[in-house]
């Protein structure tokens, strides 16, 4: 499980991120109007960690990505991890 000071700088890295990319009008300027997302993928000396931000006009497309995410997860996750 994740440490408590550690899910704090993982947070703070992608905040910040987030912010620098809000900041730069160039970061959205070949995305359609109806729907985006942004991905970012850090590390530190523990382990390595992502972020997917992703907005559309449309409900139901966010909702789809989050399916797609969490069936992905389930298959990819270590077997010790499934059985609890």
């Amino acid at each position: 499980m994740i440490e408590k000071e550690d899910a704090k700088k993982v947070i703070e890295v992608i905040g910040n991120n987030l912010i620098g990319v809000s900041h730069d009008s160039n970061s959205f300027q070949k995305l359609p109007d109806s729907f985006w997302g942004y991905f970012a993928r850090g590390h530190d000396k523990k382990g390595t960690f992502g972020v997917i931000v992703t907005y559309s006009e449309e409900g139901k497309d966010v909702d789809e990505l989050m399916k797609m995410y969490e069936k992905w997860a389930m298959q990819n996750k270590p077997q010790a991890e499934k059985s609890t």
